[in-house]
């Protein structure tokens, strides 16, 4: 006789399953932990439930016991029950067929989604947001004949942020302009410990779209413009959320998103086609994932919802077979994007029906379907047809149960609903979401009226529409308690008052597109009594008010400069001769020419988290010195677009009639309240071969009176080459904190692929030649100092696994 020994917590659930003739019945009460031993009197436990089996023979041992349909079912991805009841109540089935953040099942109810995962129907959940209702789900997969565990994955984009309670991190174009590798790695790991404690396995995320067009929507979740920063923060992420080996009950699988380069659209728009080169592809776009896959191992890719050149996402075999499994080792799963693979059909004409459109796909390399019915039953009729290989189900298969043995699901699949609280918010990660809002304030402009010297007394009025609400957590967050989250106003209230300040809020309202003439005319009359105006402006990318978002997921922007009334609020208040401090509240960039040349101080805040409020006036009152830097340039209007660094050498011959040809903002500024020399960079050492090293060195002084940091940036330029190239490109940075007076040696090992890139044959390698090499603290030449390095010989660089 062999035991299975399984260990959870649910409250008030029955449980029955059948083993054989045996019949089990478990009862759990409410925060009562139970260990059960489920005894096999006839036969021995199966290999596939024995955990100290290898994983390869509990796979291969399973697989032999499943039907055709039950891989399938491996499969297919639902929305919850709590999710489904909603989305039924609030949503027309036409409003579902577009909507890419609700969905139900027309003439399938969420009681026929928990049969069917009795029945082994379902392999996957989304959008579970409670404990409770992962427990019960999974509670239910118990009843099925092979009892797998389901694989729920979550939207925790800057941490588990559809968990009411749970750490709300900076987002992730909030944390790039950090510009400090460790915090993405640390955010990612904090990050998976709140979503197993809650009952979810899988992020949907890193967002590694190198941001080229800042109209689209979903700025806010990308890493920024530069395939190296995107780089480096995915890949540190995905180490997070994973560690090296994501096996065991404290990790999850990361999911690389989304394949490729929707952030590039022909119109700025989500989910447009996007028609660019294959250069492009290959040196703009998908080398973080290249970089996510053999630097990191990230398990998960997602397809995107665009096309590229003509062909949908989710059916590029090209993309997601030739290259990234084949050529660069990919040994992980694809999942679809939210209703992508019925979109073959229904949007891009490509296949006649769903039917054929699962076809394409899975053919493609597509291995689970986000999400519903009918894909699992297309798979199997294709199959049975002859139309689709059952290999091509093996294999996605093989590959969505690997990861629920390493995960550690068959033997707990449960969570204890009693410990959640010792783990989401905890003091550590708290402190984490503070540190990271700190270090992502970018000073855009300072006048000298930063940091606030203020005498006892001083009347200080804020205002603005983001100023006391919940849009500095940014897209991909639920409400959260009013307890866990600091506002702009309530951080800035706490610390003028402790200086004896009289701070005054007035409310303009929380929705930019409302803004009446009557606001403004309140405001301003409400600034004449006022000795300093602290304007909190920006976006909304909040998508629990979808309705007034102005941002965000499916939320595109026309402009970059600030939506409704914002920037005539700004104006009126300066007119009345006030010292003007603004604050930018948002994930996309924000283009206001007047408001820099008038505005006595400009704080980009990006979308900062739980603890935003506080470390927005840290950094106006002095108590924090700003030290983030831009990974976006900011254009002076949508006019230049496309305007980015790292562009080539005749993007800016000729000059346009109505607007200057440099930007607002460059990529990698950032003021400071204090001041840095940097001196020229000096280079040993020489490249000949793949695996030789350069040494760069930076001396940096802190010429200023206050402890500060700065990001030291490292760019190159090939002089000449059979292929155009970039006038610079970001290889290598680092942030450094520096007392007065103090000064450090910064050094950075440059190896032979920094100075590689796909010549005119499209092979990969370093071509002989003179190469710039500039640092600075700004991509803008004005902060570059330059010198040259000489590599003599071609050398080719393979990144192909063989």
């Amino acid at each position: 006789m062999n035991a299975l020994t399984l260990t959870f917590s649910k409250a008030g659930q029955l449980i029955s399953f059948l083993r054989g003739k045996r019949k089990l019945a478990i009862v759990c009460t409410t925060f009562m932990t139970v260990s059960l031993s489920i005894c096999f009197a006839q036969e021995a436990a199966p290999t596939y439930l024995d955990a100290s089996a290898p994983v390869e023979q509990r796979i291969k041992d399973l697989m032999q016991r499943m039907s055709l349909e039950e891989k399938a079912a491996q499969m297919a991805q639902y929305v919850g029950l709590e999710h489904m009841k909603k989305a039924e109540k609030n949503l027309t089935a036409e409003e579902m067929r577009k909507s890419d953040a609700q969905g139900f099942y027309v003439g399938l109810f969420s009681d026929d989604v928990a049969r069917m995962v009795t029945e082994g129907k379902i392999g996957s959940f989304l959008h579970v947001v409670t404990a409770e209702e992962a427990n019960y789900l999974q509670s239910l997969s118990l009843q099925s004949r092979l009892k797998i565990p389901l694989l729920i994955g979550i939207d925790a984009i800057h941490g588990n942020g559809l968990y009411e309670g749970a750490t709300i991190y900076p987002t992730p174009i909030s944390l790039a302009a950090t510009w400090d590798d460790q915090l993405s790695f640390e955010i990612g790991r904090q990050t998976a410990l709140e979503m197993r404690a809650t009952g979810t396995h899988w992020a949907f995320t890193p967002n590694i779209d190198v941001l080229r067009d800042p109209r689209w929507g979903r700025s806010g979740e990308t890493f920024g413009e530069d395939p190296f920063l995107v780089g480096n923060m995915g890949v540190q992420q995905i180490k997070g959320l994973q560690t090296d080996d994501f096996s065991g009950t404290d990790k999850v699988i990361a999911c690389a998103k989304h394949l490729v380069a929707g952030s590039k659209s022909v119109n700025g728009l989500n989910s447009a086609p996007t028609d660019v080169s294959e250069r492009t592809l290959m040196e703009v776009f998908l080398p973080p994932y290249r970089r996510a896959i053999q630097e990191a191992g990230v398990f998960t890719i997602m397809a995107a919802h665009n096309e590229i050149n003509g062909i949908p996402c989710h059916m590029d075999k090209h993309l997601m077979t030739e290259v990234l499994r084949k050529q660069w080792g990919f040994d992980g799963f694809y999942v679809s994007d939210w209703n992508d693979v019925s979109r073959i059909a229904s949007l891009h004409h490509v296949a006649k029906d769903y039917k054929e459109a699962t076809l394409f796909s899975v053919a493609a390399g597509m291995d689970m379907n986000m999400h519903g019915p009918n894909f699992q039953d297309y798979v199997v009729a294709l199959v049975k047809e002859g139309l689709l290989d059952e290999k091509r189900v093996d294999q996605a298969c093989s590959k969505i149960l690997e990861a629920k043995f390493r995960l550690g699901l068959f033997e707990n699949r449960f969570v204890a609903t009693d410990k959640i609280n010792e783990v989401v918010f905890s003091p550590k990660h708290q402190a984490t979401a503070l540190d990271a809002a700190r270090k992502a304030m970018v000073l855009l402009k300072n006048k000298g009226i930063l940091p606030l010297n203020v005498a006892k007394g001083t009347k200080i009025l804020v205002s603005g529409p983001n100023a006391d609400n919940m849009t500095t957590l940014g897209d991909w967050a639920s409400p959260q308690p009013e307890a866990k989250i600091i506002t702009a106003w309530e951080g800035l209230q706490e610390k003028g008052l402790a200086r004896g300040c009289q701070m005054e809020f007035f409310d303009s309202g929380q929705r930019a597109k409302q803004m009446e003439d009557t606001v403004l005319a309140a405001v301003a009359k409400k600034a004449e009594s006022a000795d300093l105006v602290i304007l909190v402006l920006g976006e909304n990318s909040f998508r629990h008010d979808w309705k007034n978002k102005t941002t965000g997921e499916n939320i595109d922007r026309a402009t970059l400069q600030l939506s409704g009334k914002q920037l005539q609020l700004a104006k009126s208040i300066k007119a009345l001769g006030k010292p003007l401090i603004v604050v930018y509240v948002n994930g996309s960039t924000i283009s206001e020419p007047w408001l820099h040349e008038n505005a006595d101080a400009i704080l980009e805040a990006w979308e900062p988290g739980s603890f935003g409020g506080q470390a927005i006036a840290e950094v106006l009152f002095g108590e924090v010195n700003p030290g983030g830097k831009l990974p976006v340039t900011v254009p002076r209007s949508v006019g230049q677009l496309e305007m980015v660094y790292n562009h080539k050498p005749s993007t800016y011959f000729h000059k346009y009639h109505t607007e200057k040809k440099t930007p607002l903002y460059a990529f990698g500024f950032g003021l400071s309240y204090t001041s840095f020399q940097l001196d020229a960079p000096v280079v040993t050492g020489s490249i000949e071969a793949p695996e030789d090293l350069v040494r760069v060195e930076v001396s940096v002084v802190n010429t200023g009176n206050l402890e500060g940091d700065e990001v030291v940036q490292l760019y190159i330029r090939d002089n000449q080459s059979s292929v155009t190239r970039p006038v610079k490109e970001l290889k290598a940075y680092q942030r450094i904190t520096l007392k007065p007076g103090e000064r450090r040696n910064v050094v950075f090992q440059l190896n032979a692929e920094a100075f590689a890139f796909y010549g005119i044959d499209m092979n990969y390698g370093v071509e002989a030649g003179d190469f710039t090499i500039m640092t600075g603290n700004s991509s803008r030449n004005a902060d570059l100092q330059e010198t040259i390095l000489t590599i003599n010989n071609n050398i080719p660089i393979k990144v192909t696994i063989p």
